[in-house]
């Protein structure tokens, strides 16, 4: 069984700033690539940010030199740090992991969610 448990959303004005950590756990032998994904009323869950192993990051256009995302590997934490937020930023935030179970059998997990609210 493999858990992934967001934290750091919340409220927040147009131009702040907020981070989300997220925590994997469970069986996991290893997390291999890390990321964020967000989803707005009616609209599809989107990538917002991706981290593999080795550090590289990858990141939607929108989001580029605002949101910085990071990783604990041996933690198995992934951030996102996000600035300069704007009312379009505004979603549920997902957190997205694909690992290796202590079987070696390769899993996708996701989080619950974490709600941004972003006010103008």
């Amino acid at each position: 069984q493999v858990q992934l448990v967001e934290s750091g959303g919340g409220l927040v004005q147009t131009g702040g700033s907020l981070s989300l950590s997220c925590a994997a756990s469970g069986t996991i032998f290893r997390a291999n690539a890390m990321g964020w994904y967000r989803q707005g009323p009616g609209i599809q869950r989107k990538l917002v940010a991706t981290i593999t192993t080795d550090g590289d990051t990858n990141y939607a256009h929108s989001v580029k030199r605002r949101f910085v995302i990071s990783r604990d590997s041996g933690k198995n934490t992934v951030y996102l740090q996000m600035n300069n937020l704007k009312p379009e930023d505004a979603a549920v935030y997902y957190c997205n992991a694909l690992l290796l179970d202590v079987g070696r059998i390769p899993r996708v997990a996701w989080g619950q969610g974490t709600h941004v609210t972003v006010s103008s």
